[in-house]
């Protein structure tokens, strides 16, 4: 990458955080020592986990599991920033290159609510550009999203691909010719959390070209470590580099990092391929199996690992559901989607499940067949 791309990039950071050092932790200088007496640790393991290694503070940024993402990303260590789950990728993003009650962000609802969450934690704008409900499921409208982000002088796009409700795999062309146009302007940055269930190429090989371009991926679905709190953050040297100070000093507890090592190993990886196919198989089924039901006015089409479902009475479809001890997502809050829900993808015999509940509730006369 030149030296003007670099440039590029920095320049869209927050002025008064282009030369900021952050905190430096007793853990951020790569020290050899034989007796550490440096961060006011208690020299004694604790009594709860006696040999864990816990009375260390961790690694700031483990570098043998950035290694081992940027292997499973391709991409290189130095692009990559490992934390908290997306979510904390998100936060930093926003931290970092907006100016609190000066810059605003541009998103594309229906999508994660954390995007607007955090915009509005910081004192940044949101500019709303609607998803296009069409025949073919939720379509982004790229011109719409370039002309808005221009006229608010965003400094980031956020777009979720495939998108969360919508379950839309983006195409890549279109972000492309959106990170071109704002090169200068905004970082894009695309949300992949659910990219594995598209069985699709992630965008992270566009940082070869824009150093405008952003991704996030995330531990926490198709690798099955929601509750460890594994996210990265995939973009510019540089912009990593700004990021890692304006994290938290320790963003990873060492468990979190040996249980991400292990998900990530070869022999891990090739059986979460194996779900992710089994997901997907799963999901094709419950989408045919829906769209012949009584009651259900629309199932989108999804590159996720979830459906997004409209219902002639979705509260009282949620209600039966809940009442047969099946949890979905209730969408219908968020704007446009009043009679939504959203289900995930679970065991075959979990879809079974939910379909008789609709079954009965539709007065159907025949069990549904998932299989």
């Amino acid at each position: 990458m030149s030296a003007d791309t670099v440039n590029g990039v920095l320049d869209l950071v927050r002025p008064d955080l282009r030369d900021f050092a952050g905190y430096r932790s007793a853990r951020s200088d790569r020290t050899e020592g034989r007796i550490w007496l440096n961060a006011n640790e208690s020299a004694w393991d604790s009594p709860a986990a006696a040999g864990a290694g816990l009375r260390r503070y961790p690694e700031p940024q483990p570098q043998a599991l950035r290694e081992a993402l940027a292997g499973m990303y391709g991409v290189a260590p130095s692009q990559v920033l490992v934390g908290r789950g997306s979510d904390e990728g998100i936060d930093l993003l926003i931290r970092a290159l907006c100016r609190p009650g000066a810059d605003a962000v541009v998103i594309t609802s229906p999508t994660f609510g954390m995007y607007a969450v955090c915009a509005r934690l910081h004192g940044a704008r949101v500019v709303d550009v609607p998803l296009l409900d069409t025949a073919d499921g939720f379509e982004c409208d790229f011109e719409a999203v370039a002309a808005a982000s221009e006229r608010a002088a965003a400094r980031i796009v956020f777009l979720c691909s495939p998108g969360n409700p919508s379950g839309t795999l983006l195409p890549r062309d279109a972000i492309r010719r959106l990170a071109s146009r704002l090169r200068g302007r905004a970082v894009v940055v695309v949300d992949e959390a659910y990219i594995e269930y598209a069985q699709a190429a992630s965008l992270a090989s566009l940082l070869d070209e824009f150093d405008n371009v952003a991704v996030l991926r995330t531990l926490s679905k198709a690798h099955a470590l929601a509750a460890a709190r594994i996210g990265t953050v995939i973009a510019a040297d540089a912009l990593i580099g700004v990021l890692q100070r304006c994290q938290a000093p320790y963003p990873l507890p060492l468990p979190c990092v040996e249980a991400a090592l292990a998900a990530v190993s070869r022999a891990a990886r090739d059986v979460t391929v194996g779900r992710v196919q089994a997901t997907v198989d799963e999901r094709q089924r419950l989408y045919a199996a829906l769209r012949s039901l009584p009651g259900v006015r629309r199932a989108y089409p999804s590159r996720a690992n979830f459906l997004l479902v409209r219902f002639d009475d979705a509260g009282g479809v949620c209600r039966r559901l809940l009442d047969a001890g099946v949890v979905v997502r209730d969408m219908r809050a968020q704007d446009a989607l009043g009679d939504a829900l959203r289900i995930s993808i679970g065991t075959p015999e979990q879809s079974a499940q939910v379909l008789e509940v609709l079954r009965r509730g539709s007065g159907a006369g025949a069990r549904v067949a998932v299989a």
